[in-house]
């Protein structure tokens, strides 16, 4: 057994231990005016006032189960890869944990140092991701043409990024969730919670632009929903459901419940059940080749989200002896603005308020857009190649930061590797 440091909570103190791989939470914290089982009266009821700035720890010391997803990740194969912000030289920025998974995205949104350190560069440290660190809201509507930013919290209850109370607390004070519920705190039945309207006001900025990062919730909206590729909502993939109370010794019924993981990025699961990819050589005996990447279990764009996300289609013909006669690679990736990314824009960039990272992105252009939900990418490539037998190698390789030096592949992940044997007269 070992212990973990003390998490300090508003109301208490709690400590999370480790014992023959389990993790159990032990809280300090005593709810007000209620006996094990019962149900506090009107005048005893828990209070948020440090608002979507709640500590999770203080949800924790009831909704144990919920917590251990969110905070440590508890039942993903997330993991939270080394990054460096451009250079091979520069330090590596990492969460560490002490479990054999990752923290949820939403655990450390306002700690993770990659997005801090960026932000300082690009940004002169301003406080500009106000995604990290709402302000209690109340839900979209789902058809709304134009998702604008939440308001932020003040600075200085920005640390703790996003809360479980950043969710499911209201702009009125009580906690929203899917089912109507008796709790030591006010409680309000919201059955939006389901939908993908939770999301959209962190995972969208701004109207519809095709091919523009930070779209995620209107890739969804447009691509997916609207043309009948699924009637999935956000949570349906990235909070996959169990059956259990959700929160312990308050004699709640034991229903569906969404585990509070939100996979991504930074699963292995979830990314290798995104894209296909697919080669054939049209014409027999010829140096033609045809790449299909095709979005079959995405229900948005492939990447998506930050324009740093990127994937990489590397291809390689290998002549009978091993040697690599041809390389070809290409780039798919949002755009950081709402035209494509293209170096002919370098120089009017650097009069830009935002020159760093604007800078960053049309240096990598022109590229591929992403590939939006269903689509299917058809990528043409004629190698010069003398005639002989040959082997095509074609990999997908996905990366949390396109900008670093390209020898620097600890954020990455492979997602498919396929061959095909060709012949050239």
């Amino acid at each position: 057994m070992f212990l973990l440091p003390e998490r300090h909570v508003s109301q208490g103190t709690v400590r999370v231990v480790t014992t023959a791989g389990s993790l159990l939470i032990v809280a300090a914290l005593q709810l007000p005016g209620r006996a094990a089982g019962g149900t506090p009266g009107a005048d005893d009821m828990i209070e948020f006032p440090l608002g979507a700035a709640t500590p999770p720890e203080d949800c924790g010391t009831c909704h144990q189960a919920i917590y251990r997803e969110y905070e440590y990740g508890f039942g993903s194969d997330m993991q939270n890869k080394a990054m460096v912000y451009q250079s091979l030289k520069d330090e590596r920025l990492n969460l560490p944990h002490s479990g054999s998974t990752a923290p949820s995205a939403h655990a450390f949104a306002g700690t993770d140092p990659f997005p801090i350190h960026a932000r300082g560069a690009e940004e002169e440290g301003k406080t500009c991701n106000v995604c990290h660190f709402p302000q209690p809201f109340k839900l979209p509507d789902l058809e709304t043409a134009e998702t604008v930013k939440p308001t932020p919290r003040p600075a200085q209850q920005q640390q703790v990024g996003v809360t479980c109370t950043s969710c499911h607390l209201t702009p009125e004070g009580a906690i929203r969730g899917p089912h109507a519920v008796e709790a030591p705190h006010a409680s309000v039945q919201e059955p939006a919670m389901q939908t993908s309207a939770m999301c959209a006001y962190c995972h969208s900025l701004g109207k519809r632009v095709v091919g523009k990062q930070t779209q995620t919730f209107l890739e969804w909206r447009e691509d997916f929903a609207k043309p009948g590729l699924g009637r999935q909502q956000c949570q349906d993939c990235h909070m996959p459901r169990t059956v259990r109370t959700t929160a312990e010794d308050f004699n709640q019924p034991a229903r569906a419940v969404a585990r509070h993981l939100w996979t991504g990025g930074h699963s292995a699961q979830r990314l290798g059940s995104a894209l296909s990819l697919t080669l054939l050589q049209p014409a027999e005996d010829r140096a033609s080749l045809e790449f299909h990447v095709i979005n079959l279990g995405a229900g948005h764009s492939v990447p998506t989200g930050s324009n740093r996300r990127g994937i990489h289609l590397q291809v390689e013909a290998a002549d009978a002896s091993g040697r690599i006669a041809a390389r070809q690679q290409w780039l798919f990736a949002p755009w950081y603005g709402s035209r494509p990314d293209d170096r002919a824009f370098l120089e009017e960039d650097k009069q830009r308020p935002d020159a760093v990272a604007a800078t960053q992105a049309d240096a990598q252009g022109p590229h591929e857009s992403s590939i939006r939900a269903g689509e299917e990418r058809v990528l043409g490539w004629q190698p010069k190649l003398p005639p002989g037998a040959y082997t095509i190698h074609a990999n997908l390789i996905y990366d949390l930061n396109r900008y670093n030096d390209p020898a620097f592949k600890d954020d990455q992940t492979a997602l498919s590797r396929t061959a095909l044997a060709i012949n050239v007269k």
